[in-house]
């Protein structure tokens, strides 16, 4: 017979306390319900506090809400799955709808639009599952399993098993409502910071004073600067370009981009080399500005751990609880993606495309098999999409092109919504069935671009997915994929298909076309697997200050463990970096400890487009993303036969090395 015993420090409900509950519930129901009343009780007291009730209270509670019967389980776990579908996806919704003046490109009232980005028609909601019981009656009947045993046991569950830990799973720990407004406030402003840090490039000159933009242009950080520099290698004086703005990106990372080209306020020459203005004292620099956001999210953290004992810091909850993964494997498939032999094969096919000694930058040298310009890229999209509304009322012939059934293509295509962002793309998925999905690109001024085009059908990836594990899973608790890396994995699977929509690629060569899709996978898998290792260490960092971490010093581990990163694992193949590129990303800001889910999308994507060469790329896309949210091993395993790994995207890269000749 098992014991109850008082598993937190912090739990009000003692261990009398508890075996009084589950003696209560025995005495009603039975002796064969013990253990599952003992581990309700016991998932219940760990949240329950002295404003829930006393000792008695808590007994009456357990005694009258357990649910004895395989028919009354069944019939509350309808319920809860009901209830949260509508209160969760209602709520959803209204945030996506009061963010929409601060998400997309159009008229702007920043303070109005600020306030209602930050408004929450629901601030304690989470604590008012607790407060109103609705919490403590799923975590009564239903089984909330650890990480561990969803790892061992996970495989062998069926929908309803799965659904019952997604609801007893579905009620966060309970955070103060001051924790609660903090962390929205946050958000938003990390946000809305990286979202406006557009580096104004108009007066930017390279080594040889010339200036490469027209005087109002400004570039995102870190996305657009990136794109401008992938654009250089269409370009025979490229290389110029790409310096100076390899330079711009160093300088957003170190925080010594002159306040005065941020503001606009000279006109004159900007030299990013020597950062000179005019050839003079830059003046102001924006300093520790990035710095400072990153601190607020590591504070806010701090604020949230001694709410989570079972993950009681960012990493923990991050790996553990949001990812379903543990930190040490995806560590250990990032560092074999890095490490993988096959990579100095590839420096040698980048050494031989450019003609050249590779420099830091050509980490983001990833489509070595591009002829066309960008201009031509951009007319291309022009003939098919000139804008947005273009692409989105195509959308069902889009899908009919890549071979979905007359029926998924206009139910799916015509629940997808094409709106402009005002930073980076994105996607939104529906929470409620009488919702469709949005779908957020970039455009240039007079047209939809290339890079919006691109852009679009990642998040178009996004979006399928979104809809086929929103209306085709088996339970609506089940919604969704198991973390954002296998959404990404469908994101760069359908942007890899943008010159097929176009008619730029003859199906004739798809073999090639496969081939070359590893070989760009395999490298922008690497480009960003660094970064997000730099990441993952400098959480690790912060937290080894504790409270003695500061913006300064943050920005002082970013470069180090930028540098330590980049010697460890590409100075090999790129030379020396002078400037830091690893830290460059903004997901570091807005999205804590995210970067490594885009390794692990084009791990997973890789082994997706592996598994489905000579399949049905449309009927296998619904059927996978139908399985819905188990834990990535899980869902892989039913995916593709095998678990994740890195060794499909090593395997196919060097294939295709052999395959091309390269």
């Amino acid at each position: 017979m098992s014991t109850i015993t008082s598993n937190s420090p912090d739990a009000f409900m003692s261990a009398a306390d508890q075996t009084a509950a589950v003696a209560a519930i025995v005495e009603t129901h039975g002796e064969a319900c013990r253990e599952r009343a003992e581990r309700g009780v016991r998932q219940c007291a760990r949240s329950w506090r002295e404003s829930d009730g006393d000792g008695e209270a808590f007994t009456a509670f357990c005694r009258d809400h357990f649910a004895a019967s395989d028919e009354d389980r069944n019939r509350l776990l309808d319920r809860l799955e009901t209830a949260l579908e509508q209160v969760g996806g209602h709520l959803y919704e209204m945030r996506r709808n009061l963010r929409r003046w601060s998400d997309l490109v159009g008229d702007e009232m920043p303070r109005i639009d600020a306030m209602l980005a930050t408004f929450d028609p629901a601030p304690d909601f989470a604590e008012q599952c607790y407060a109103q019981r609705l919490a403590f009656v799923a975590l009564l009947n239903f089984d909330k399993p650890t990480l561990e045993k969803m790892l061992a046991e996970g495989g062998d569950w069926d929908a309803d098993r799965w659904t019952e830990a997604r609801i007893a799973m579905a009620f966060s720990p309970r955070i103060p409502k001051e924790v609660a407004d903090l962390a929205r406030r946050i958000s938003f402003e990390a946000n809305d910071f990286v979202a406006h840090f557009h580096v104004p490039v108009g007066t930017m000159v390279d080594a040889n004073g010339r200036r490469w933009f027209e005087a109002d242009r400004a570039l995102l950080a870190h996305w657009l600067i990136r794109e401008e520099i992938k654009a250089g290698y269409n370009d025979p004086e490229g290389l110029h370009k790409q310096r100076a703005l390899a330079r711009v990106l160093g300088r957003t990372i170190d925080g010594t981009v002159p306040r005065a080209v941020m503001q606009r306020s000279r006109t004159d020459d900007w030299d990013p080399q020597h950062n000179t203005i005019g050839g003079g004292d830059p003046g102001e620099l924006v300093d520790l500005d990035r710095y400072e956001q990153w601190m607020a999210q590591y504070r806010l953290a701090r604020a949230k751990d001694p709410h989570h004992p079972d993950h009681p810091t960012a990493i923990d909850r991050k790996f553990g609880l949001e990812r379903e993964i543990p930190e040490e494997t995806v560590e250990a498939l990032l560092v074999d993606l890095l490490k993988a032999p096959v990579r100095r094969d590839l420096a040698a096919l980048l050494r031989s495309r450019l003609g050249r000694d590779l420099e830091s930058h050509d980490i983001y040298f990833e489509d070595l098999f591009e002829a066309r310009s960008a201009e031509s890229l951009n007319d291309a999209v022009r003939q098919r999409f000139p804008d947005e509304q273009a692409f989105e009322a195509q959308l069902p012939e889009v899908l009919r092109g890549l071979g979905f059934t007359e029926a998924d293509s206009e139910f799916l295509g015509r629940r997808v919504r094409v709106e402009i962002a005002r930073g980076s793309g994105h996607a939104m998925r529906p929470q409620l069935g009488e919702y469709g999905a949005w779908l957020r690109t970039n455009r240039l001024k007079d047209q939809l671009g290339w890079d919006g085009f691109d852009t679009a059908m990642h998040e178009l990836g996004h979006n399928l997915e979104q809809l086929c594990s929103t209306f085709f899973v088996p339970r609506k608790a089940l919604r969704g994929v198991p973390n954002t890396a296998c959404t990404e994995a469908f994101a760069f699977m359908y942007q890899g298909l943008a010159k097929r929509v176009l008619g730029l690629e003859d199906p004739a060569e798809a073999e090639r076309a496969y081939h070359e899709n590893a070989i760009s996978g395999m490298l922008m898998a690497c480009q960003i697997a660094g970064p997000g290792l730099v990441e993952l260490r400098t959480w690790r960092w912060l937290y080894e200050q504790e409270d003695a971490a500061t913006a300064a010093g943050l920005r002082d581990a970013v470069l180090r463990i930028s540098d330590e990163v980049w010697d460890e694992f590409f100075a090999e193949h790129f030379g020396d970096d002078p400037h830091h590129i690893l830290g460059a990303y903004q997901h570091m800001i807005a999205h804590p400890l995210y970067l490594p889910d885009y390794a692990l999308g084009r791990m997973i994507g890789q082994q997706i487009a592996s598994f489905m060469k000579g399949r049905d790329l449309a009927a296998e896309t619904r059927r996978i993303c139908s399985i819905g949210s188990l834990t990535p091993d899980a869902w892989m395993r039913q995916a593709v036969g095998g678990p994740l790994s890195a060794q499909a995207i090593i395997d196919d890269a060097a294939a295709a090395l052999r395959a091309l000749g390269s």
